[in-house]
């Protein structure tokens, strides 16, 4: 991995970060909690090592349940509500964290290659060929 950084936030500022770059992957999520929990039709997530990430500022965190039935903590910025960061103890014991790609300071350089819960997403919604669809959760 390389010495560049990314950097992100939420939006109004009082929660900062930096991040190892390039990510390890980028993800579309369309269950129904990412949809409400974003206010759109998928969340866009990368994912990072623990470990790379540098966080300033305090998060609230808001523990969900999954459609799969595990418990998302959903981390979120509590003076403006932006959801900065989601984890799951699956993703905390591989020592990787989610972090929202829209708070990317430069949102445009996280380009997903994987989609889950495809069966939850909108009729509409047409995932790049080549890429992975995945019906359901795979992995973490």
């Amino acid at each position: 991995m390389s010495d560049a950084r990314h950097e992100g936030g939420c939006l109004c500022g009082a929660v900062r970060y930096s991040v190892a770059w390039p990510l390890m992957q980028a993800v579309t999520c369309s269950c129904v909690n990412c949809q409400k929990q974003s206010g759109a039709p998928l969340s866009l997530v990368g994912v990072t090592g623990r470990d790379d990430l540098h966080l300033t500022g305090e998060l609230k965190t808001y523990v969900d349940t999954a459609q799969s039935g595990n418990a998302v903590r959903r981390l979120f910025c509590p003076t403006c509500g932006s959801p900065v960061l989601t984890d799951t103890d699956a993703a905390e014991d591989a020592g990787i964290i989610f972090i929202k790609g829209g708070t990317l300071d430069d949102a445009a350089a996280l380009t997903p290659s994987a989609h889950c819960w495809t069966r939850s997403a909108h009729e509409w919604l047409q995932f790049p060929e080549g890429d992975t669809v995945m019906q359901m959760q795979e992995g973490l």
